[in-house]
């Protein structure tokens, strides 16, 4: 298999400077053993005006069968009798993308310690692939290079030049041009070679998912053949194909948002939750809630609109919680939950303190009775104003647990966010979020009609004049001696306080309300949050 890449350069920035990205010098060949032969690494220009580096990967066909043995574990894809006589060893494969990424690995990651301005420039680039498999043709060829910023030549090879009646073979020559950063070209080559192959020489594992979409940041979320590229990725195993396509979508939604998937939040600058170090607001709101939980001395907990997990795992690390179930009307947050907890891989021990269940909060389930606390964090605010008194009766009057923990953003706050549009909500699907006088009137109104007493307390800093960027409310059936929110200026409404109950029954902002009870979105699950 073979592959060049070519430069040209000028008096300001000589050609040559792709040896320092590819960490590799000119004027010695190079020899890298590999899993099934060896990669050779060579120049055959290097000078100021024009660079080529050439990728020559000497396949050894008796270890690709030896390690391809055993069902369904990889191998030549063709029949047994081509096993050591076929095209495989000499046509671009996932035999040459993985030597890419062993030889080049430190350029296809965008790393140059000794001359680092370099990772950031895109250079005039032409790679050469001279027998490439391209199910598909030379069609699919120009689909999946072109929306990246290539200029795409494939040409299609005759099966043998002898008899050019015979037509055309599956392959073709493919030469790429343009400007694009070495790293971007590498990892474009590493997806695609063995897509356009439809075939990869080993078992795709779970961990191919995580391999995929590091090396497709950047590009495959956009890419208008997304779906065929991890299709054929992941070896058309529709488990992972589906993994991956939920990844992807969170991907979209955390950029649509500025926000890292991983810690997705409905909170738009997370930096600047705090003056001294970076904590974001997600994680705050957790220590939060787990805190209310301790002192709750809490062992059975639902998670009401887990979303993708966050809590749920954080609860799951701690031994005084015996039983985690998380709630949520998505199965897409649910099987992504199911993907962040790793409960295919949990002991037998511990799956057996977590359930993650379907369900809507618009109605009352006997499921969720008998539990020691509920969780409804950044959930409300999902929900339609109408539909409030059906979460509030669902979670409050049906499943009546011990302790409730609600934490909802304070919108007074929302001046405070630089990037955070004058009267806009932190997220799309917000219905409302109230002020903290408008939260307390809800929260005092719930208590009162369901035997609860509630208390507040704040979730990131708290500002004097507008408050924290997240308020939290503890309710506790009254009678009960469950502990306050911490982190000061806690306040107290006992059961049967009265006064003003009328005006606030069932009052919100006009426009309020939170969808994910049963309008069929996911409530953090819609956006990722914690």
């Amino acid at each position: 298999m073979f592959l060049t890449i070519t430069t040209t350069g000028s008096a300001d920035r000589p050609a040559t400077d792709l040896g320092f990205l590819l960490h590799k010098h000119p004027d010695k060949a190079q020899q890298f053993s590999t899993s099934h032969g060896t990669a050779h690494v060579l120049y055959p220009e290097a000078d100021a005006q024009r660079f080529t580096a050439a990728l020559l990967l000497e396949v050894d066909p008796i270890a690709l069968v030896r390690k391809g043995r055993g069902k369904g574990r990889g191998g030549a894809p063709d029949s047994a009798l081509g096993q050591y006589v076929n095209d495989r060893p000499y046509a671009a494969s996932s035999l040459l993308a993985v030597a890419l990424r062993s030889v080049f690995a430190s350029a296809m990651k965008g790393q140059c310690a000794a001359r680092p301005e370099l990772v950031a420039q895109a250079l005039p680039l032409r790679i050469e692939v001279p027998v490439l498999p391209a199910r598909g043709g030379p069609e699919l060829v120009d689909k999946l290079f072109r929306p990246l910023g290539w200029t795409v030549r494939a040409e299609s090879l005759p099966l043998d030049e002898t008899f050019p009646e015979w037509g055309d073979s599956r392959y073709v020559r493919l030469v790429l041009e343009g400007e694009c950063r070495l790293a971007d070209a590498l990892r474009h080559l590493y997806v695609l070679l063995p897509v356009l192959d439809d075939a990869k020489h080993y078992w795709v594992a779970p961990d191919e998912v995580d391999k995929l979409l590091r090396a497709g940041e950047g590009w495959l979320e956009d890419h208008p053949e997304q779906r065929v590229i991890v299709g054929r990725y992941l070896a058309r195993r529709w488990s992972l194909t589906r993994q991956a396509m939920e990844r992807l979508e969170l991907e979209r939604l955390a950029e649509s948002d500025d926000a890292v998937a991983e810690e997705l939040d409905n909170a738009v600058d997370e930096e600047a939750d705090t003056e001294e170090k970076p904590v974001p607001l997600a994680v705050r709101r957790r220590e939060a809630i787990l805190t209310v939980l301790r002192s709750a001395k809490a062992a059975r907990v639902l998670d009401l609109g887990c979303g993708p997990g966050q809590l749920v795992g954080a609860l799951l690390k701690e031994g005084q919680f015996t039983e985690v179930v998380g709630v949520d009307v998505s199965m897409r947050a649910l099987h992504e939950a199911r993907r962040r907890l790793r409960l295919d891989r949990m002991s037998e021990r511990q799956s057996e303190r977590v359930r993650l269940v379907q369900g809507s909060l618009a109605y009352a389930d006997s499921r969720l009775k008998g539990y020691d606390a509920a969780v409804l964090s950044e959930v409300i605010e999902h929900v339609d104003p109408a539909r409030l008194p059906a979460l509030e009766y669902a979670v409050f009057g049906s499943a009546r647990p011990r302790t409730v923990v609600v934490t909802t953003p304070n919108v007074e706050y929302n001046v405070r966010w630089e990037s955070l549009p004058s009267g806009q909500v932190r997220h799309a699907d917000h219905r409302f979020e109230w002020t903290r006088e408008e939260f307390r009137q809800w929260a005092g109104a719930v208590a009162d009609r369901h035997g609860y007493e509630v208390s507040f307390g704040p979730v990131g800093p708290d500002d004097s004049e507008v408050g924290p960027p997240t308020q939290l409310a503890h309710f506790r059936m009254a009678g009960d001696d469950g502990g306050g929110p911490e982190g000061g200026g806690t306040s107290r409404e006992g059961r049967g306080s009265r006064e003003g109950q009328e005006s606030r029954e069932g009052q919100g902002p006009e426009g309020g309300g939170s969808g994910a009870a049963d309008s069929g979105a996911s409530t953090r699950g819609k956006e990722a949050a914690a």
